[in-house]
C-alpha cells in the first residue's frame, strides 16, 4: 500500500536539507509537487484504480529529487554539463535505500525506477514491461506540463542551461526554428543559447502522449502566455517565435480532434 501523505512528509524533511532561498531549489520544490498532482490527474483520467493513482503521484513526487543534489553541487540544471540528475535520483533513491523511507516494501521499485529513469530521455527506452511504460509515460507528461505553468509563474532564467541574465534579447539558431517545424523534440545540446532552450521546451508538446495533457496545456493558453512571456526583442527571433506558437496551437487542436 502507497502511503501518499506520508511520502510527501518525507519529500518535505528531506529538501529542507537544502537552500530554499536558492530560486532554482526553490523552483524545483514547487515543480515537484505541481508534477505529483499531474500525474494522479491523468492516471485518474486514464481509468486507473487508486493505487495506481497513488503510484503516479509517488513517482510524480521522486522524479526530480537528484535536482537537489545538482543544484548543491553544480547551482546548474544542465545534464550535459554536470550530472544526469535522473541518475543522480536513483542513486539518492536506491544506492542506500533510501526509497523505504517513501515506500515500505518494493513491490513497485521496478516501476518506479524505470519511470524515474526514463523521464528526461529524448526517446523512452526499449523492452520496457506494460506498467513500467505506462508510468513512464505520465511522468514525462506531467513533467511537460508543469514545465509550461513554471516559466510564467518563476523567473524564466531559472529554466536556462547557460546562465542568460535577460533571455528577451537572444537571438533565436534557425536550426531550432527548422527542426521545431518537424513537430519532434529537439536536443537541449545543440542550443547555442537559452532561448533555443525555450524553443526546446515548446517542443515538448511533440512527446505528450495523453489527450488531457494537451487539453491542460489549450486550457491554460499555455503556449501564448509564454510567448508572449518571452517578450523577443530580436525581430527575427519576434518573428519565428510567433510562428512557432501558431504551429504549436495548431498541432494541439489537431491532436484533438
Amino acid at each position: 500500500m502507497i502511503e501518499i501523505l506520508k511520502a510527501k512528509e518525507v519529500f518535505k524533511q528531506y529538501v529542507s536539507n537544502y537552500d530554499i532561498k536558492n530560486g532554482r531549489i526553490n523552483l524545483k520544490i514547487i515543480h515537484t509537487y505541481h508534477v505529483a498532482e499531474n500525474s494522479k490527474m491523468i492516471a485518474k483520467n486514464l481509468g486507473l484504480n487508486n493505487e495506481e493513482q497513488n503510484l503516479a503521484e509517488l513517482i510524480g513526487l521522486l522524479h526530480d529529487i537528484g535536482r537537489f543534489e545538482q543544484v548543491r553541487l553544480y547551482n546548474s540544471f544542465n545534464d550535459k554539463e554536470t550530472i544526469d540528475h535522473a541518475s543522480k535520483g536513483l542513486e539518492v533513491l536506491y544506492a542506500d535505500k533510501h526509497i523505504r523511507k517513501y515506500i515500505k516494501d518494493d513491490k513497485y521499485d521496478a516501476i518506479i525506477y524505470k519511470a524515474i529513469e526514463n523521464h528526461n530521455k529524448l526517446r523512452i527506452e526499449k523492452g520496457l514491461t506494460e506498467q513500467e511504460l505506462l508510468h513512464t509515460k505520465i511522468i514525462r507528461d506531467a513533467d511537460n506540463i508543469d514545465i509550461f505553468r513554471g516559466l510564467l509563474e518563476q523567473k524564466i532564467e531559472d529554466f536556462g542551461k547557460f546562465g542568460s541574465e535577460d533571455i528577451s534579447k537572444e537571438v533565436l539558431t534557425p536550426y531550432f526554428y527548422e527542426s521545431f517545424k518537424e513537430e519532434r523534440l529537439l536536443e537541449y545540446d545543440k542550443a547555442k543559447n537559452d532561448m533555443d532552450i525555450m524553443v526546446a521546451i515548446i517542443a515538448h508538446i511533440f512527446a505528450l502522449e495523453f489527450d488531457e495533457s494537451l487539453r491542460i496545456i489549450k486550457e491554460n493558453d499555455y503556449i501564448n502566455k509564454f510567448v508572449k512571456r518571452l517578450n523577443c526583442q530580436d525581430k527575427y527571433t519576434k518573428e519565428k517565435i510567433d510562428e512557432i506558437a501558431k504551429m504549436s496551437i495548431e498541432y494541439i487542436n489537431r491532436k484533438l480532434k
